[in-house]
């Protein structure tokens, strides 16, 4: 499904604010079509919407949207192949078909354009330059440079059994196992499980900080000792590390349905006493956690932390992301030159201002650092309900989580901020940036192929050096090889 948002209402006019007197171009408005995709947290984009007046005043635009469903990326493929080109595009980052449209001329370059867009272009330059093709840049790769994934538990669970939060893995066995065996929700049975996650795309994200305890170098490759680039599987912390999470599985520690949830099921496994400890995004979502936690359980209480250490004290939760989205100019674009300026202001304080508060005097008003926010003209133009951004401001671009952005009415703010830190403290970081053609090409096969022997090995199906050497063998004959032959030239390249 595409939803499209014409804006005739939302046409250059006088009489504007002083911000919007001072960016107003006298140029005749060119219609800016921008596809991308929406984000579940965003409130749902209808029509005569005053901010998007609003950016088509200071741009001297008439902005048209185009969404799709967040992740429904299948959607802009299909109305990208009927040829009728938005003048921007927002698509998944890397991808088949961002390389395709690249090497086809569809997506074109913004090196001449980086002299009005200073916001992209330090990005570009200080962290991504990584991403240029052929010393071209073809658009801006949001790729978020914070994490807000945490281990998560039931606070209240560890004051009842006199546990501190686990440190090291030692700790986090026994406290798994006091959660599965004590009664730590008092209802007379043992029926908790220490541990769960959710199956997110083929891997299992959560119990990668294990495999992170025990020594694993990078979140995307290993390195044998001869210094070859391996697939992590074959590195000697993912064994220690899969014969730990088999300990926890064969003592029924680990949920043991935890393949069937996806985030929703998983999140009300927690609330609902089944389980003690999960993976979980945080930030705005502390909050959210805690108090859908204690409509259950008045008495429940949130808690995260750091990720426990392993024998050498090394420790991370979640690898540091080399994908995202991209925001690209296309050949269909009108008018390049203001397609260009409207992806600078989506990025620019002036842009995040506008998404994050809305217009002053009319969705907010400010006293010193003192915001109150007018809720009922928020919520006549597309803003998500108490004091969060504008349905722009989530995902078309970028996130509120890249700017560390919280409304002042948020009633955690300090712990939402402090999940942050924790979960970007404990990223670890990848042993080459660049994503390479092969990885995209083949990483639903060999995501799919790694999943199903992490299972066979979790469940003991089969005996975990059969299956490494099994799975680096089949990884190879399926694309592996020819993965592998790539980031070694890049990783050789970078040296």
């Amino acid at each position: 499904m595409l939803f499209t948002l014409a804006t005739a209402c939302g046409k250059a006019e006088e009489g504007t604010s002083k911000d919007s007197k001072q960016n107003q171009t006298n140029d005749k408005p060119s219609k800016l079509v921008f596809m991308t995709t929406g984000d579940q947290a965003a409130a749902n984009l209808k029509g005569n919407d005053r901010i998007i007046s609003e950016i088509n005043k200071r741009l001297g635009v008439e902005l048209e949207m185009k969404i799709v469903p967040e992740n429904s990326y299948d959607k802009i493929n299909v109305a990208m192949a009927t040829g009728d080109y938005p003048d921007v595009l927002t698509i998944n980052y890397p991808s088949n078909s961002l390389s395709q449209w690249i090497d086809e001329g569809i997506i074109i370059p913004i090196n001449d354009y980086l002299k009005d867009m200073p916001t992209v272009k330090s990005k570009l330059d200080s962290s991504l330059s990584w991403t240029a093709v052929n010393g071209k840049y073809y658009g801006y790769p949001f790729i978020e440079e914070r994490s807000n994934w945490d281990l998560v538990y039931r606070a209240d669970w560890l004051e009842k059994l006199g546990l501190k939060p686990p440190q090291t893995l030692d700790e986090l066995y026994e406290t798994l196992k006091a959660i599965a065996t004590k009664d730590p929700d008092g209802n007379g049975k043992v029926d908790t499980f220490g541990l769960t996650s959710a199956k997110t795309g083929s891997k299992v994200p959560t119990f990668d900080f294990v495999f992170y305890a025990y020594g694993m170098p990078y979140g995307d490759w290993a390195l044998d000792d001869k210094g070859n680039i391996i697939p992590t599987f074959e590195h000697p912390a993912f064994k220690k590390g899969m014969t730990y999470l088999k300990k926890l599985w064969d003592e029924k520690l680990i949920e043991p349905e935890y393949l069937l949830n996806d985030t929703q099921m998983k999140e009300q496994k927690f609330y609902q006493g089944k389980v003690g400890f999960m993976d979980a995004a945080l930030f705005r979502n502390v909050n959210r956690i805690e108090a859908s936690l204690q409509k259950v359980n008045p008495n429940g209480k949130l808690g995260f932390e750091a990720p426990p250490a392993g024998p050498d004290g090394k420790h991370a939760m979640y690898q540091a992301p080399k994908t995202g989205l991209f925001t690209a100019i296309t050949k269909g674009a009108k008018n390049p030159e203001k397609a260009a300026k409207f992806i600078e202001f989506m990025l620019s304080k002036e842009g995040r201002d506008l998404l994050e508060l809305g217009i002053e005097g009319v969705h907010y008003t400010k006293q010193g650092d003192k915001i109150t926010y007018n809720i009922e003209e928020r919520a006549k133009d597309n803003f998500a309900s108490n004091g969060w951004a504008h349905a722009l401001a989530w995902g078309s671009v970028v996130w509120p989580l890249t700017e560390n952005y919280l409304p002042q009415t948020e009633p955690q703010a300090d712990r939402a901020k402090e999940s942050v830190r924790i979960a970007t403290e404990n990223m670890k970081p990848n042993l080459i940036n660049v994503t390479k053609k092969s990885e995209t090409e083949f990483k639903g096969v060999l995501d799919e192929l790694y999943y199903q022997y992490f299972n066979k090995m979790l469940m003991g199906k089969i005996d975990i050096d059969t299956s490494i050497a099994e799975l680096g063998k089949k990884w190879r004959e399926q694309g592996g090889s020819k993965v592998l032959e790539e980031v070694t030239a890049a990783y050789k390249a970078k040296k």
